[in-house]
């Protein structure tokens, strides 16, 4: 049966590191064509959060790329796993939007509207505001980031097929560019 997968990518680009999960979105979607049973979205997320609710209602299932932080791990550690089997030793108080985020998709499941969800995390290194490059501990794992969400697609039918080679350096920085042309619009 056909699914309605969103990759959800939440972080700030403003802010180095707390970008992943915007920047390896944008890496991701730009590198691959992805064909299979199912219906798979790429979203930015931005710093949401409960704003986006109503749109996470929509799939079937959900993959959420961002930092974490973990009291066992180092600087530059990456962890997929299901939101309802979390690690013990990981939480979201990396960031406000973080802590949004784990309460957006808790509150979520309390009146059963959150689908199937996985996280995709990275322990960053710098949080820096104004800040718009990624450190090179977080550059380090895009590798392993990227393999552990290609597994997890193909392990549910997508196959990846790549059509490009951007530089994930090159991606964030159009990230960041399009974040500051957008702030100086409003």
């Amino acid at each position: 049966m056909s699914q309605h997968i969103l990759v959800l990518g939440i972080g700030n680009v403003l802010f180095a590191d707390e970008g992943i999960g915007v920047h390896l979105l944008h890496y991701i979607e730009q590198k691959y064509r992805f064909d299979g049973p199912h219906r798979l979205d790429f979203i930015d997320g931005g710093t949401l959060a409960h704003a986006l609710i109503p749109l996470i209602t929509q799939y079937d299932q959900l993959v959420v790329i961002d930092t974490v932080h973990s009291t066992e791990g180092q600087v530059g550690n990456v962890y997929f796993f299901d939101f309802d089997k979390v690690p013990h030793h990981i939480d979201f108080q990396g960031s406000a939007h973080e802590v949004e985020m784990l309460q957006t998709l808790n509150m979520m499941e309390m009146v059963g509207d959150r689908p199937p969800t996985h996280i995709l995390g990275v322990i960053p290194e710098v949080l820096e505001a104004m800040s718009f490059e990624l450190s090179s501990s977080v550059l380090a794992a895009v590798p392993l980031m990227e393999r552990a969400l290609l597994d997890h697609l193909a392990s549910i039918g997508m196959t990846a097929t790549r059509v490009s080679c951007p530089d994930i350096r090159a991606v964030a920085q159009r990230s960041c560019a399009q974040e500051a042309c957008d702030e100086v619009a409003l």
